[in-house]
């Protein structure tokens, strides 16, 4: 008898669990759509919006941070690479000599091209922290969609880490020739960085702080 009110116990408390942390679309900006948990905080920063929700077993956080005004658009494909690639190389320095952008790759979210990749922290004690990362560049805004969660639970986020991430839904106005130009010339790799850079150097001191207190709220 003991062993079924347990077990009713249990079942009770992961369906109560998960409805609290159902996922729901939010409108971030009149062009992406994500879903997060009810009782998400939205903050301003920095001229940034930052959407930050506790799920079941990870903390998500959105950030929609404008480029600066005027930004000249990349010419190609190539382009958007260089500067997607010095965000995540930004991002691991600022993490930490002992992080590490692992499982880098590419992924379409409609018509725009996106990267993924996992952030690994370790504290040097045996605590490893894992940030899933979607990236979005647009020649207006870049788009970071993070989920944070401790090492010991990645054999059980896949379900929510899934509903979140494919949940990004984008208004059919944006398209490729919002990332960059394909019909003209590539800049060279250093006015690449500048450009994209200058515009980027507040998202990595936001993701940042907020790191930390990601930190605290899982530990």
């Amino acid at each position: 008898m003991k062993k079924i009110l347990l077990s009713f116990a249990l079942i009770l408390y992961v369906i109560t669990a998960f409805s609290q942390t159902a996922l729901k679309p939010v409108k971030i900006d009149s062009l992406v759509t994500v879903s997060l948990p009810q009782g998400f905080q939205k903050k301003d920063t920095l001229g940034q919006h930052i959407y930050s929700a506790n799920a079941l077993y990870g903390f998500m956080t959105v950030i929609v941070a404008p480029n600066e005004k005027n930004n000249t658009p990349l010419k190609k494909e190539n382009d958007l690479n260089n500067v997607l690639k010095k965000y995540i190389t930004s991002i691991e320095n600022q993490s930490g000599a002992s992080s590490s952008a692992q499982h880098v790759r590419d992924t379409t979210i409609g018509a725009l091209k996106a990267k993924v990749f996992t952030l690994r922290n370790d504290d040097g004690n045996g605590a490893i922290q894992l940030i899933n990362f979607t990236l979005l560049y647009t020649k207006d805004v870049t788009y970071t969609f993070e989920y944070v969660y401790p090492g010991e639970r990645k054999d059980f986020i896949k379900p929510e880490y899934m509903a979140f991430a494919s949940s990004i839904r984008l208004s059919p106005q944006l398209q490729r020739n919002d990332q960059y130009l394909s019909n003209a010339k590539s800049f060279p790799v250093a006015k690449v960085a500048l450009i994209g850079g200058s515009a980027l150097v507040i998202v990595f001191i936001v993701i940042a702080m907020i790191r930390r207190k990601k930190r605290l709220a899982l530990s």
